[in-house]
């Protein structure tokens, strides 16, 4: 089995939980690849381009991780990059629900490929990239639960946006 990982999401903005997970993952497998979804169901407030510029960024001191972008199955991407793992974050029991199930589609889409589920250092377990946007657009400090490149870029996209409160 390939030593390769790939951990996938939409990434709008990274975050130090996200990071945690890169970090902790590119220790166990020989390549991380950070794999940014285009998801034609969701609205992002960054373009895929600029997440994965803010995640390059975010990665570029770890070994062993690559940033790149994908649309379509997860399966087939992880299929074409000769992986044999999907890594998922899970950040509180509620996660489980909806990863369980992701995790049972792409089994039984590529029974081959393992799904190994990472639960986030406890100090970010209540940290997402939603939370991040709405604690931002209304002023708060998000200052250490995002890199600190990741707070200019959302300050001046929500201002953009006409989004901040």
């Amino acid at each position: 089995m390939s030593n390769i990982a790939v951990y996938a999401g939409s990434f709008d903005p990274v975050t130090n939980g996200h990071l945690d997970i890169i970090e902790r993952a590119s220790k166990t497998f020989d390549k991380v690849i950070v794999a940014v979804f285009h998801n034609p169901n969701k609205n992002p407030l960054f373009t895929m381009e600029e997440r994965m510029e803010m995640l390059a960024e975010a990665v570029q001191d770890f070994d062993k991780v690559e940033v790149d972008g994908f649309e379509g199955l997860l399966i087939d991407y992880i299929n074409n990059q000769k992986a044999g793992v999907i890594i998922r974050g899970l950040r509180a029991v509620s996660d489980f629900e909806a990863e369980f199930q992701m995790a049972s589609m792409n089994k039984k889409l590529a029974p081959e490929i393992e799904t190994l589920f990472m639960m986030t250092s406890t100090k970010y377990a209540y940290l997402s990239s939603s939370s991040i946007k709405e604690v931002a657009s209304f002023g708060g400090c998000i200052e250490g639960l995002v890199p600190d490149h990741v707070i200019k870029r959302l300050i001046n996209r929500l201002k953009e946006e006409d989004k901040m409160i």
